[in-house]
């Protein structure tokens, strides 16, 4: 068996990733400070504004973070003024989630900024180029939330 070439941050597609994922949440909290919101609070307003509603639990699937952490993120989202939580109506020990009128009136300039950062982190792509990064971004998403199943 031929032996493995030694594993280093240039080329490691992990540390690579996720050199990239550090760099944009710092691009994007530079962005949307200013209105309040932090990154760790993002992928939750993003889920909500596609469906407002939502139980922690359907948001954690959502978001794919765990339980302790998303409750400590929907508490300062409650104390930033950007979520409201009401008593489900089909099961009074569950909360729904929705946004406030504060939150809404964010969603333009928010998605702006997101929308801002991945244009900076891929300038110079042709769009061929980025979509294919997309694609394969997803395709590798797919594949360890596959893997984490078995």
């Amino acid at each position: 068996m031929k032996p493995r070439a030694t594993l280093n941050r240039s080329s490691s597609l992990g540390y690579g990733i996720n050199h990239l994922a550090r760099l944009m949440e710092q691009a994007l909290r530079d962005r949307i400070a200013e209105h309040g919101v932090v990154p760790g609070q993002f992928a939750q307003l993003l889920a909500l504004y596609e469906q407002e509603g939502l139980t922690q639990n359907e948001l954690c699937e959502r978001v794919r973070i765990d339980q302790s952490t998303m409750a400590h993120t929907l508490k300062r989202m409650e104390r930033d003024g950007l979520i409201e939580r009401t008593p489900d109506p089909a099961d009074g020990r569950r909360a729904l989630i929705h946004l406030t009128d504060r939150a809404r009136e964010l969603r333009d300039a928010l998605q702006s900024a997101a929308r801002e950062v991945n244009d900076i982190a891929t300038e110079g792509f042709s769009d061929t180029r980025r979509d294919a990064l997309s694609s394969a971004v997803r395709q590798a998403i797919a594949n360890l939330e596959a893997d984490r199943a078995i």
